[in-house]
């Protein structure tokens, strides 16, 4: 049994935050699936605009549908579904095996909605319903115009992968929503089973405070956030409004660890897997980590329920005049403006590739 196999025996769900054509075509992703225990596969558009720039696998596809009159978020929409309901096919019996609660891929609505509440709702419902495949989420960012947009979501039965949360006051924002989402559909005599995800982003708060704090609190910033919000979600799970929603007939929303790729150098390339292993969790990985801790990851002590020296920790980041309340905000933003940013490249880099493509008929 390798590492991978041994924390998905701890109950934590490995996911690939990866998507190609390359690794779907070549048969990757099924042995991710078959030898690493790998039990989900997230994207974005970086993802995404890194794969078609790769190579020619996309060429093809985009050239159909440039013929077909497609352009700009239209084409892209119908590529990344090409590729994501395949992922799904591949997850969908760990999906039936586990009663929904695993065997996830995930879609990210357009980053510029991410301040419109009503647009993301209509978006996210028509990109569920174009894929026809009940283990797709679609991803909606934690931003003030999105945490309506989730509970909403979750109301109209859409499953939601909850992205860009940085903080534990941001996931339990997201949590609630998705709560008021099931109270609803109870109360309005629907089913109360909407797969859900909330998903903390962990590296890019040591990457923020890489020149600012003391050598000895080092990379564990991001950590001390992770072991604080962990200790919310566990509080959550105990709670008496979850138990009874729970005894109705729903599924938890799972917290995911992202952005779980180390990003310093002289640091452990399975720093944040190792750290985070916790059940009843998810880690999205990309592909080096994923084969990095396959290779010789460790398995030390699970996450406390409690958050552990959570508090400490951050009082000492406090200290030395880091502000995690308003580095939440800042990362938040940061995050949303990089996806913006990609979106943006990811479609210019198609509507440059359509262009070349009819011109070298």
């Amino acid at each position: 049994m390798n590492p991978t196999q041994e924390l998905h025996e701890l109950g934590q769900s490995l996911w690939l935050d990866n998507i190609t054509r390359g690794i779907l075509d070549d048969g990757t992703l099924k042995r991710y699936i078959d030898d690493d225990a790998v039990t989900g596969l997230t994207s974005n558009p970086t993802i995404f605009d890194q794969a078609i720039a790769k190579g020619d696998d996309y060429d093809h596809s985009i050239e159909d549908k440039a013929d077909a009159g497609l352009a700009g978020e239209d084409l892209f929409f119908e590529l990344a579904l090409e590729d994501l309901t395949r992922a799904a096919d591949l997850f969908r019996r760990i999906h039936n095996r586990t009663g929904g609660v695993d065997g996830w891929v995930s879609l990210e609505v357009s980053p510029l909605l991410a301040d419109d509440t009503a647009g993301t709702v209509a978006e996210a419902a028509r990109l569920h319903e174009k894929a026809q495949r009940a283990n797709l989420f679609i991803k909606i960012p934690g931003t003030p115009a999105g945490i309506p947009a989730i509970e909403e979501s979750i109301f109209n039965g859409v499953p939601v992968n909850v992205t860009l949360l940085f903080s534990r006051e941001q996931y339990v924002a997201a949590a609630e929503a998705y709560l008021r989402g099931i109270e609803r559909r109870i109360a309005a005599g629907r089913d109360p089973q909407v797969g859900s995800v909330a998903s903390l982003f962990v590296s890019r708060w040591d990457v923020a405070v890489a020149d600012k704090a003391p050598a000895e609190l080092k990379n564990r910033l991001g950590i001390a956030i992770a072991q604080r919000t962990y200790k919310a979600y566990r509080d959550l799970l105990a709670s008496d409004r979850w138990k009874k929603l729970e005894a109705a007939g729903a599924q938890p929303q799972r917290l995911l660890w992202a952005s779980t790729g180390t990003k310093d150098p002289k640091a452990s390339d399975t720093l944040y897997v190792e750290a985070l292993a916790a059940p009843d969790t998810i880690n999205t990985m990309p592909e080096k980590t994923l084969l990095a801790f396959a290779g010789h990851g460790r398995i030390g002590e699970t996450l406390p329920d409690d958050g552990g020296d959570a508090e400490q920790v951050i009082a000492r980041f406090n200290k030395a005049g880091i502000d995690d309340n308003a580095l939440a905000a800042q990362l938040q933003q940061e995050g949303k403006d990089s996806f913006d940013k990609s979106w943006k490249e990811l479609l210019g880099r198609i509507a440059q590739k359509s262009a070349a493509l009819k011109g070298g008929q």
